[in-house]
């Protein structure tokens, strides 16, 4: 279920509809389908999905971090990545991690500072945001600024204690989080049976192959594992001797 067929598979359906859409354009729209992605962990995986889609002629929404324990967003490796993918049509926005902050008043004050942070670093608007792990308080906040768009704001998610896959919703919201579906899976009934639909996806847990939990957490490791090898090896001319030994511990020879 999270390999690149699965994913073609839901973008085809997509596409059929004809009503995928960006935030900007299904504010005012009274169908739309909108694909967002929230990047966790890895700048090059969300890099290799656009890449599927662009093979099928698709855009939609990137959502990156600023805070981040497993990337660095301002590194010249993943701005070029996501300026590449901004070039290709992909719409950029911030996933703003609160950090234990709950006063509704700074969260808002931190989402722009960090959304002019972006914009500036990057040299091109970055005007929609998402909430990472959102509390129940924040999603009952359906925060809006001036000018930017929340992912949960009303106009694309519908707010309700105790929502399942069957609860009538004004917006059909399906989430892969923690490598299951939640609220159902994007096949062609849940997708064409409502008028509005978000679907949310980690780009983390897609692969070429599709594996399970384990072995997507596996090869995500690995794969980290290489480049912070490759970025030491960069920087410092005595690691070089070491470089093997480390490659061929992490499994990468």
């Amino acid at each position: 279920m999270f390999s690149y067929d699965d994913y073609k598979e839901i973008i085809r359906i997509i596409k059929s509809t004809g009503h995928a859409s960006s935030y900007k354009k299904a504010i005012n729209q009274d169908e739309f389908i909108i694909m967002r992605h929230d990047v966790e962990y890895s700048v090059e995986r969300a890099y290799e999905l656009s890449k599927v889609e662009e093979s099928m002629d698709f855009t939609s929404n990137y959502f990156f971090q600023w805070t981040n324990n497993s990337y660095n967003i301002l590194s010249k490796r993943n701005m070029d990545m996501i300026k590449d993918m901004h070039e290709r049509g992909q719409h950029i926005g911030l996933h703003y991690a609160l950090n234990g902050l709950t006063d509704m008043k700074q969260v808002r004050v931190q989402i722009q500072k960090e959304l002019d942070i972006l914009s500036e670093m990057f040299d091109f608007s970055v005007d929609t945001f998402s909430v990472h792990r959102p509390s129940r308080d924040i999603l009952a906040e359906n925060i809006k600024l001036n000018g930017k768009l929340n992912a949960y704001q009303d106009e694309f998610f519908t707010f309700k204690d105790d929502v399942d896959e069957n609860t009538v919703v004004d917006v059909k919201y399906m989430s892969d989080a923690n490598h299951i579906w939640r609220y159902g899976y994007p096949d062609e009934s849940n997708i064409k049976g409502h008028k509005k639909v978000q679907i949310l996806t980690h780009p983390f847990a897609w692969t070429k192959k599709g594996y399970d939990n384990f072995d997507n957490y596996k090869t995500l490791v690995t794969e980290k594992l290489e480049v912070m090898i490759d970025s030491i090896d960069a920087e410092c001319k005595d690691f070089r001797e070491y470089k093997d030994w480390f490659k061929e511990h992490a499994g990468l020879s």
